[in-house]
């Protein structure tokens, strides 16, 4: 996969096919229509084309930006982008001048003139251009006077939802971890470094590992209890997570932390990444350290289950 971060460096590229979206969780979605992608751009001798924005662009038309929380980080977008075999990624970057753009001028100078694209293949529910005022009628009537072709691609379904990623989102919002994988259609992750914290886990027989998330609009999933899979150097462990400020300890700050089993290795400042699997309880205060410490040795025993069932 190439990637341009300008549009004037993408050139020289035969019959391109085009998509175009923020692509937040690059979930079964968003994949049915990369998979789309790709077969009308075989049937035509073609090379695929994703166009993306950065940063995303709720963070610069509305004014609750504030709390917006991606499901990936550029990032891993990128990374999950890549996986699906497209040939050319261009991610344009978001700003209020590129937002004031017309759907019909964002097509014309973009698509049609830079890109020079011979067709895309847009989701059902696709919008563009100032307003989000650009549509599929309005891009086949766009194709017909510049020249290319439109596909529309159904929503696909998961128990009779259609996923997208504002469903994903709730999910994770309430901890239904499980779903939001269901819908993603591969485990959600974080990553972050290890910091210090306050050792208590350790004392109980349960150190912990400290997570501090490498990106500040990561969403982060609904406090409680997880089954995880954890990498570290290539490696893959077991363990549980908690997020959550710890009532037990009467703690207020917002911490996530990872036990890893059958591990014993010094790891502050290495990175982890952390593949949440499922939630097995709420977090809960206890009414002293020896309570929680029973209660992690069964929270074990059930994640082992779990994982092990998840293989």
């Amino acid at each position: 996969m190439r990637i341009y971060r300008d549009v004037d460096e993408f050139r020289g590229v035969d019959i391109p096919v085009v998509t175009v979206g923020t692509f937040d969780g690059v979930h079964l979605g968003h994949q049915k229509i990369i998979n789309r992608l790709k077969e009308s751009a075989r049937e035509i001798g073609g090379q695929t084309v994703v166009i993306t924005f950065e940063p995303h662009p709720r963070s610069v038309i509305y004014a609750d930006s504030w709390n917006l929380k991606l499901i990936n980080s550029p990032a891993k977008k990128i990374e999950l982008l890549e996986k699906t075999g497209i040939d050319h990624l261009v991610i344009l970057p978001f700003t209020k001048e590129f937002a004031g753009m017309t759907s019909f001028e964002f097509i014309r100078n973009i698509l049609a003139d830079k890109i020079k694209m011979n067709r895309i293949v847009v989701g059902f529910d696709h919008h563009f251009g100032k307003d989000r005022l650009g549509n599929h009628r309005s891009l086949r009537s766009f194709g017909e006077d510049l020249g290319f072709e439109v596909e529309e691609v159904a929503p696909l379904y998961v128990d009779g939802v259609a996923v997208s990623s504002s469903k994903i989102r709730t999910a994770l919002n309430e901890g239904n971890i499980r779903l939001a994988n269901r819908y993603l259609g591969y485990t959600y992750s974080i990553q972050g470094k290890v910091i210090p914290g306050f050792r208590v886990g350790r004392e109980m027989g349960f150190p912990t590992a400290n997570i501090e998330v490498d990106d500040s609009l990561k969403l982060i999933t609904a406090s409680g209890v997880y089954a995880c899979r954890i990498q570290w150097q290539g490696r893959e462990f077991l363990g549980m997570g908690n997020i959550g400020n710890r009532p037990t300890f009467n703690r207020k700050d917002h911490t996530i932390e990872v036990h890893i089993f059958d591990f014993n290795h010094e790891i502050y400042g290495d990175l982890l990444v952390i593949g949440w699997v499922d939630r097995i309880r709420d977090e809960i205060k206890f009414s002293d350290p020896e309570a929680l410490r029973r209660q992690l040795e069964h929270d074990r025993l059930n994640v082992v289950q779990i994982l092990h069932n998840s293989n």
